[in-house]
């Protein structure tokens, strides 16, 4: 794992906090950081009205970061022009330890509620179980996927809707492309889930997703790794991409392709002024669409192939 990252940051009014975490998730390639200095709760409904956040994203020491920082300072600079009102701080790049970005999410991090039964837990927190709970525990580190934020917590959410509408005698498998730190997978499986692939691009975050099976020993439940979408074979009853918008347009053929039919595929991680370019993408696909889901800014979808098993 990389123990060394450059931290760009950079102050931001809370109402502009999206469009320039969606640039930076982007030109980073890696999960942002949102800091609100008055939240003591990771669920968003608790999170009070702040005037600005901080918005962090993190490049590997070793690499040049000048072109990222003035992709970055060009963006900002052209959004500052479209809002003259508004007061955008100029962006900061500083070198720190993957233990200190780490370590950020720890002071926001508590136990959750999301949908029915499923209760996430962090590690080092402690949590009242209730009859009936679910309860994943889990230490993000440096991967994306607490439950918190509103594309994940959309996802959990159609995926429980998704289960409990399924066969209770057969175990449906699942595909979780961009799985982060493993948290809906875990969650698939508490669900009741059969065969689970979990799939991310980055090394570092397959490495987190292992390390939480383990702590709610899942290991032999899901399968894990880096495999591309499109070097697939096999099909899957539920898919789940957690992933960019255009990334999810680009992928339409290779995720429809890898649904089987009967299956349902839930997209998320899509801005909600990006729904119609989803819709748009997904429109020449023999999918049926069922369902969009709001959260804050963002939105979730539910597509399904109704092609005869």
């Amino acid at each position: 794992m990389i123990d060394l990252w450059l931290e760009i940051a950079c102050d931001v009014p809370e109402e502009h906090a999206d469009v320039v975490a969606e640039f930076l998730t982007q030109l980073s390639g890696n999960g942002v950081c949102v800091d609100n200095k008055s939240v003591d709760a990771f669920s968003a409904s608790e999170i009070p009205d702040s005037v600005r956040v901080v918005i962090k994203a993190y490049l590997p020491a070793g690499t040049d970061p000048s072109p990222q920082m003035h992709e970055f300072e060009a963006f900002m600079a052209e959004l500052s022009r479209r809002h003259p009102a508004a007061f955008f701080g100029h962006p900061t790049l500083t070198a720190v330890n993957s233990e200190d970005w780490s370590s950020s999410w720890k002071v926001h991090f508590k136990p959750l509620r999301v949908g029915k039964r499923l209760l996430i837990v962090p590690t080092w927190e402690e949590a009242v179980q209730l009859p009936g709970d679910l309860v994943v525990r889990i230490d993000p580190g440096m991967a994306f996927g607490t439950g918190g934020h509103e594309t994940t917590r959309l996802c959990l959410e159609l995926l429980e809707q998704v289960m409990e509408c399924r066969d209770p005698i057969s175990a449906p498998s699942l595909l979780d492309l961009g799985t982060g730190s493993g948290i809906l997978a875990m969650a698939a499986s508490l669900l009741g889930a059969g065969r689970i692939l979990a799939l991310d691009i980055d090394p570092d975050a397959v490495e987190v997703a292992r390390e939480n099976l383990a702590l709610n020993e899942l290991s032999t439940s899901v399968e894990c790794g880096t495999t591309p979408l499109e070097s697939l074979a096999e099909h899957f009853d539920i898919i789940l991409a957690n992933i960019l918008a255009e990334e999810l347009v680009r992928l339409a053929p290779y995720l429809t392709e890898r649904l089987s039919p009967g299956g349902a595929l839930i997209l998320s991680g899509i801005l909600a002024e990006k729904e119609q370019l989803v819709r748009q993408g997904f429109a020449s696909q023999p999918l049926k669409y069922s369902q969009t889901v709001c959260a804050g800014e963002w939105v979730a979808m539910l597509y399904r192939n109704e092609a005869c098993p």
